[in-house]
């Protein structure tokens, strides 16, 4: 049995992560601010877990929670693009300065880190699909972050650490949150209640989106491994427009309807789509299911 801190464990990605890893008959340790996360997302394993409120910058915490712990899978972070144009300094303040105090204590006692980078490190590609050596070009105050994230991660495995960055597409699945791949859980709502999907632009924009499951056989992969230190993309090498995918969950609910149109968001990628052959060749990691069957299969059974 190994003892793993997740912190950002009560949020979407977090508690689907706390779940597989107790699953495997290992201990857990959430740290969770519940800024975002959610003690609901933990009801199935909350008699399971060690669940601390706190902060990851508060430094004498989080040495006290990691002296006996395997590995770190950080996940906290403030994730909304749109957010982070309104609180730039709090943005960079937990997710920057507070990943540093991650990286700092696990390098202290030796711990190998696996963490959630984005997809939003490269903005708007020049090239499709989308390689790991892409030049970075935030174009959010979000993204800035990840990529000043990104940077800390390299300093610290120079100095040793054991750190790996996972940069997430737009992730999809149950509990999700409007942060990961919010179209989504927008449209299902307003799918759910009849109405038509509401379209932020003119639904071009492009997104590779990847299921939640298998970014977690992906982070648990990646802290298996004898690989010291990398970043690797977390997709699936495919991608669908925001208006196809609202007309698909419009046919599959049998609605007739059709979108409606709103202004565009600031921030908003146009388009997205990973390289995977790196993950793929490094982890042997494959993604299982695309966000059209997972679709077509909750809406369909939501119907009968």
């Amino acid at each position: 049995m190994k003892n793993f801190l997740i912190t950002g464990g009560a949020g979407f990605v977090g508690s689907h992560l706390a779940e597989e890893i107790i699953k495997r008959e290992n201990s857990v340790t959430i740290l969770d601010d519940l800024n975002t996360g959610k003690m609901t997302n933990l009801e199935k394993i909350k008699e399971k877990i060690n669940f601390i409120k706190g902060d990851i910058r508060d430094h004498i915490l989080l040495k006290d929670i990691c002296r006996d712990k395997d590995g770190i899978f950080h996940q906290a972070a403030r994730a909304s693009v749109q957010e982070s144009f309104i609180k730039p300094d709090e943005y960079q303040d937990v997710n920057v300065k507070g990943t540093e105090n991650v990286f700092t204590t696990a390098k202290e006692y030796g711990i190998k880190v696996v963490y959630a980078s984005s997809s939003s490190v490269y903005g708007d590609p020049i090239e499709l699909p989308i390689k790991e050596d892409t030049v970075k070009n935030p174009i959010n105050p979000y993204a800035q972050t990840k990529v000043d994230k990104e940077k800390l991660a390299v300093k610290y495995a120079e100095n040793g650490l054991k750190v790996i960055g996972m940069r997430y597409f737009n992730i999809f699945g149950e509990r999700q949150s409007k942060e990961y791949a919010g179209v989504v859980k927008l449209f299902l709502e307003r799918i759910q209640n009849k109405l038509p999907p509401k379209i932020n632009g003119d639904g071009l924009q492009a997104r590779d989106f990847v299921f939640v499951g298998d970014v977690i056989k992906a982070n648990i992969l990646a802290m298996e491994s004898n690989i010291d230190h990398a970043f690797f993309n977390v997709g699936t090498n495919t991608n669908i427009s925001v208006l196809e995918l609202a007309n698909i969950m419009i046919k599959a609910a049998n609605l007739d309807i059709k979108p409606i149109f709103g202004p565009p968001l600031e921030g908003d990628v146009k388009v997205t789509i990973a390289d995977i052959s790196l993950i793929e060749k490094s982890l042997d990691w494959h993604p299982t299911i695309t966000i059209q069957e997972w679709l077509e299969q909750k809406i369909s059974a939501q119907n009968n």
